[in-house]
């Protein structure tokens, strides 16, 4: 146990073995000894080793100590001791060598001089050799499996080393280590269960932790947001006191930024999970003037970039959108706002809170709105644009302040097309306030002031409030300025063409040469009054045709492009400036090539790139500050279109302006006839659902009709079941005599008050078969009408036809079944009266009661000659149908006639089921009558017979009636 002695602090006897020797005697005691107690010291004598020798206790018992995790794990002390090793051998950290340092004493002290460069030489070692060890432990991905299961075990001995040695790795070799933990079984899960641990060391290395793997891997940052993070991590900043928080409020921040930036997935399941609205007391700052130390300073920068990343212009215009509706309505604008006019605020969170507040009100009409409406706590109270436009012009302001208030007056104009009619309203005379200031006065002012940073910044301002706007560019034209006593006053535009041939600055005339390149593209009135100035068209050529320097080469590019826009949108309406005679100017003073490449010097410049990537202005240095965002684009629409313009000839012009004709024309035609379509193909769709809706029609009448046939057949079978039943009643009772008392009398008298009413009955079918008649006549005369007006006839007609033919057709059945129902009803109820009267032979009155069966029998006579009369009426009403068939099927009629007849029979169906229908219900009536009446004869002892031998009985009745006499 020498060996062990001299590293735990002993003092051995005899000659001290050096450090690899004894660091090989340790990994022989570890791999050998079969007590835990001897491998936990070996392992933590290791552990002292590890930071002085780390080369050698890498190199030899890397193994060793792999071995130990996986057979000691029931150790938890012996296993903290070989996580702790493992760490310092892979962990690159600079107080690690700065230790080391210490504890070489008095012996590093005659090397202070050259302690810079050593150190620095030494790191780059240290951070070779951890990337090195690194790589030889994750080649075998089963070890780092094996750290993930460590992480399960709660002892704080094992969690914390465990948690320390796995940020390690991580910092060496990210991306491998990351692809490891992806396609290990609960690898995230396990990581993020760190966040929940009670103990907050543990708690905030895993935070470290988790910042270091969600780097770069959308997948991971994807599974980490699906386990709950977001919830979590809000929770923490939350209890640690927002932005008054510590260092672990920043660690939250920075692994919400990696979560959120650049994955669009991750900010929509933020913003779907309410958690914007959580963001809002982040930005409750007070009105301390006091208290911004450097942390609250940190977190509170972290806070708003968070802000911009869920609205950047790079995400997707929806998700942006969206996000920007959900910060208006929870506060959050009006919150960023306040801090926006607050007192005290430092100047970067100053800054960045512009940059955001531009960002959340970009695009976005109703976040616009309301920064219109903002105002600032002066006296009296300024709009906050109007505060904000002060600062840009003021040459005192920092730098990256003026940046972002340019940037925050460039959203608040994009895609706001009221916005930008309101500054240039501030420009007109009409609206000018002397008492006030405003956003228009400070923009000129700025851009006719001797600082070049504000004449570019009031220029570039001035174009966006006329990008995409025609109206606004013809407004603008109408602004005078004064420019001394006793002159008259000179348009906006020749203001800037006369400071612009002076000869300022190369950073005001690129603003200047900005504005009027955005100002009169696409605004052919623009163009004439800028060509209205003689001066104008000579002082660009002169600029592009000189050999200037370097510097000036930009602003001879600028002078082409306006040039070149003054061509192509020009109306010819100037003599002098036509743009034949341009094109001619240009070839005799300029050359053709020398202009195309003099425009085309202007996107190989190096800060044209820069500017093209993002609508943010950043410049490192005001010298930088030359091409807007908005104009690389404007370039990069009309360079080519400018090119081929200026290289075609009159005659190729002619020739286009003729093509452009003729397909103007041709479009033209085009457009008739896709009107004249458009009406056939609505034509055509109404026909058709005037053709689907007469089918239903014809389908629901024909299933009308067949349910009515069913229902006939119904009643024609129940009529028979019942006609059998009287039958065998009849024969069972045949013989049974029986006395009829004054009951049976009160009976007669009830069968005549209902053949009364079946007169009635009768008397109303007549009335509805005299209107029939004339509704037949009304169609005669009708569908002669129609013989007269009919001009052709097509399939549609035929196929109504046929349908009427078919209607018709079971109109005549259903008339002829009706009048065979009647006689069949009559001829029952004569049997029923018969069988009444017969069955009362014995009575005293019979000769009272004949007489009143032969008026019954007279009357019935009389209601079958009516029936009779109906069944020839009927015939000719059917008659008179078939005529009129014949005259419709030769009118040949129109379609609208044809539609019109078709409903008046399809009414006429109607009706004729209406009667039906009360026909059925008065023979349902009948029946259940006679059913009442032959109850009544059973409940007397009457017996009711057959028709034979009812009429035997009336021959035998009368031959006793004659023997009587």
């Amino acid at each position: 146990m020498n060996f062990l002695r001299g590293v735990m602090g002993g003092q051995p006897a005899g000659p001290q073995p050096s450090g690899t020797e004894t660091i090989q005697k340790l990994c022989d005691r570890v791999a050998s000894s079969t007590l835990l107690e001897d491998r936990r010291d070996a392992v933590r004598a290791l552990k002292a080793l590890s930071k002085k020798y780390r080369s050698e206790v890498a190199s030899q018992a890397m193994s060793h100590l792999i071995h130990i995790l996986q057979t000691d794990s029931s150790d938890s002390e012996i296993i903290g001791y070989a996580l702790d090793t493992l760490y310092n051998i892979f962990s690159n950290d600079e107080e690690e060598e700065q230790d080391e340092s210490e504890d070489g004493g008095p012996s590093s002290s005659g090397k202070q001089s050259s302690k810079p460069a050593h150190d620095e030489n030494g790191q780059k070692q240290a951070d070779d050799l951890g990337c090195q060890f690194t790589e030889i432990f994750i080649k075998e991905q089963e070890n780092v499996t094996l750290l993930l299961s460590l992480l399960e075990e709660f002892d704080f001995h094992v969690r914390w080393p465990g948690v320390k040695l796995l940020t390690a790795l991580l910092k060496n070799q990210c991306s491998q280590v990351q692809a490891v933990i992806l396609v290990s079984p609960m690898g995230v899960s396990r990581l993020m269960d760190l966040l929940a641990d009670s103990r907050e060391v543990i708690r905030n290395d895993g935070l470290l932790l988790l910042q270091h793997l969600t780097k770069g891997n959308a997948a991971i940052q994807k599974i980490v947001a699906f386990e709950n993070a977001f919830e979590r991590l809000l929770d923490i900043i939350t209890e640690e006191g927002n932005s008054d928080g510590g260092i672990v409020v920043e660690d939250c921040l920075l692994l919400l930024l990696n979560l959120l930036k650049n994955n669009s997935s991750n900010q929509n399941f933020f913003k779907e999970g309410s958690y914007i609205q959580r963001m809002k007391p982040w930005f409750e700052v007070g009105d301390e003037n006091s208290g911004w130390s450097a942390q609250k300073v940190t977190n509170l920068h972290l806070m708003l970039q968070l802000v911009r990343v869920m609205v950047s212009p790079v995400n997707p215009p929806g998700a942006t959108s969206s996000c920007q509706k959900s910060m208006y309505h929870c506060g959050l604008l009006q919150q960023l706002c306040t801090i926006l006019m607050a007192t005290g605020v430092p100047a970067d969170i100053l800054t960045e809170t512009i940059n955001t507040v531009s960002e959340v009100i970009r695009g976005s009409q109703v976040n616009q709105d309301y920064f219109a409406s903002v105002n600032a706590p002066s006296n009296p109270p300024r709009p906050a644009i109007v505060v904000l436009l002060m600062s840009m012009v003021n040459e005192k302001q920092p730098f990256v302040l003026r940046c972002a208030v340019l940037y925050c007056f460039q959203c608040f104009l994009y895609k706001n097309q009221k916005g930008q009619g309101e500054i240039v309203a501030t420009l007109l005379p009409s609206t000018i306030d002397a008492n006030s200031i405003s956003a228009g006065q400070l923009l000129c002012g700025g851009l006719f002031s001797t600082d070049s940073v504000s004449n570019w910044c009031a220029a570039v301002a001035l174009a966006h409030a006329l990008q995409d706007n025609l109206t606004q560019k013809e407004q603008l034209l109408r602004v005078q300025l004064a420019t001394s006593l006793g002159n008259p006053p000179v348009s906006l535009l020749q203001q800037c063409t006369n400071i612009l041939s002076q000869g300022s600055k190369v950073q005001t005339r690129v603003g200047l040469l900005m504005l009027l390149c955005t100002w009169i593209s696409n605004c052919p009135i623009a163009v004439t009054h800028f060509l209205h100035n003689q001066a104008n068209i000579p002082f660009l050529t002169g600029q592009i045709s000189e050999n200037l320097g370097e510097d000036e080469e930009l602003v001879q590019g600028l002078c082409a492009l306006l040039l070149g826009i003054c061509i192509y949108y020009n109306d010819n309406s100037l003599e002098n400036y036509t743009k034949e005679k341009l094109k001619q100017l240009i070839e005799k003073r300029i050359g053709k090539e020398n202009f195309v490449e003099k425009l085309g010097s202007i996107c190989k410049h190096e800060l044209y790139s820069r500017a093209a990537q993002k609508p943010q202005p950043v410049f490192s240095s005001p010298e930088q500050m030359l091409f807007d965002h908005e104009f690389t684009k404007l370039v990069k629409e009309l360079e080519a279109v400018l090119t081929k313009t200026v290289h075609k000839s009159s005659e190729e012009e002619k020739k286009e302006e003729e093509v452009k004709k003729t397909l103007e024309q041709h479009d033209s035609i085009v457009t008739q006839y896709k009107e004249l379509i458009r009406e056939q193909d609505a034509q055509i769709n109404e026909l058709k659902t005037q053709v689907s809706s007469m089918k239903t029609q014809n389908e629901q009448l024909q299933a009308s009709v067949t349910q009515q046939l069913s229902q006939i057949q119904q009643h024609k079978d129940q009529y028979n079941v019942l006609k059998l039943k009287l039958g065998k009643d009849s024969q069972q009772h045949n013989g049974e005599g029986a006395q009829v008392n004054g009951v049976q009398l009160e009976e007669l008298s009830r069968l005549q008050e209902e053949l009364e009413e079946l007169k009635k009955q009768h008397g109303v079918l007549q009335s509805q078969l005299a209107e029939k008649d004339s509704l037949i006549e009304k169609m005669k005369s009708e569908g002669a009408h129609a013989v007269e007006g009919t001009a052709g006839s097509s399939e549609n007609n035929s196929e109504l036809q046929k349908e009427l033919e078919t209607l018709r057709a079971q109109v005549q059945s259903q008339s002829a079944e009706i009048s065979q129902l009647q006689a069949e009803r009559q001829e029952l109820l004569k049997k029923a009266e018969t069988s009444a009267i017969v069955s009362a032979p014995g009575n005293t009155d019979s000769s009272a009661a004949a007489a009143k069966i032969t008026e019954l029998e007279k009357r019935l006579s009389e209601v079958t000659g009516e029936t009779e009369k109906i069944k020839e009426e009927g015939k000719i009403w059917s008659d008179s149908k078939a005529a009129l068939e014949q005259q419709v099927a030769t009118a040949n009629s129109s379609v609208a006639i044809l539609q019109n007849e078709k409903s008046k029979l399809q009414q006429e169906v109607a009706e004729s089921k209406k009667e039906q229908d009360d026909l059925l219900m008065l023979l349902a009536d009948q029946d259940q009558k006679i059913k009442s009446l032959k109850d009544k004869l059973k409940e007397l002892g009457e017996p009711i017979e057959e028709d034979d031998d009812l009429d035997t009985r009336d021959q035998y009745d009368d031959e006793d009636d004659e023997d009587d006499d």
